[in-house]
């Protein structure tokens, strides 16, 4: 087993990273309920599972589960004059130990994915930088964030797996991202469906996955759940 020790929390590996996205299926009492069937789960099969939340449902989930809560995006500000923003104190307060950075639906320049992982790193707070391919790991790889969530955007969504549809993205992300910075670990996601498809991202050399939908979205959560931690 591995880890990345950062956060008051360690992000321990292999791990499956659960985005809740922001859809009713996990928004409010819904997303509470669904984390805390995650967390059922993966006591069950002993796996290592972290859940991203809406910043309003943050403390709601946090409060209710032991898992690590990860906000899905913070802004590298600090307290003060800052309407509309969201800033890495308000998350740590509500009980997030981390964030997704750079999510494909929440694109952000590089210099901004920089500053976001440095204000981060003060705080205590780990970082799952997203990437779209190869080049991006490698520039966001320099940038020292913990993990780097290899991510084609054409595949988000859809139940084509990126570790059986595009192996070399992910073993190329995975090279580069070592070279560049062997302490980040890798995940990868988009159209991670089955546990087959974990299985065969961890063979590839990622230590787990980022997915969404193929949980949140499922008519069985927990038939869903079982047999994404069963994978890993």
């Amino acid at each position: 087993m591995g880890a990345t020790i950062s956060g008051e929390v360690m992000l321990k590996t292999p791990i499956v990273v659960v985005n809740l996205k922001t859809y009713k299926e996990s928004t409010g009492e819904n997303a509470l309920k669904l984390s805390m069937l995650i967390e059922e789960v993966a006591r069950k099969y002993n796996a290592n599972v972290a859940v991203c939340t809406q910043h309003a449902d943050i403390f709601r989930v946090a409060s209710a589960v032991e898992i690590p809560v990860l906000a899905q995006h913070i802004d590298p500000v600090s307290p003060g004059k800052n309407t509309g923003w969201v800033t890495p104190d308000s998350v740590k307060s509500a009980g997030a130990v981390g964030t997704l950075i750079n999510h494909a639906e929440h694109k952000i320049p590089l210099e901004q994915i920089k500053k976001t992982i440095e204000v981060a790193r003060q705080l205590g707070l780990a970082t799952i930088a997203c990437a779209a391919d190869v080049e991006e790991s490698r520039d966001i790889a320099a940038l020292g964030p913990d993990m780097i969530a290899v991510e084609p955007p054409e595949l988000i969504g859809s139940r084509i797996s990126v570790s059986k549809a595009k192996p070399e993205v992910v073993t190329g992300s995975v090279k580069v991202i070592k070279d560049v910075n062997p302490k980040v670990e890798v995940l990868c996601g988009a159209g991670i469906s089955t546990g087959d498809d974990i299985a065969k991202a961890i063979e590839l050399g990622t230590r787990g996955v980022l997915l969404a939908s193929r949980i949140v979205l499922a008519k069985d959560q927990r038939a869903a759940v079982e047999d994404i931690v069963k994978g890993i």
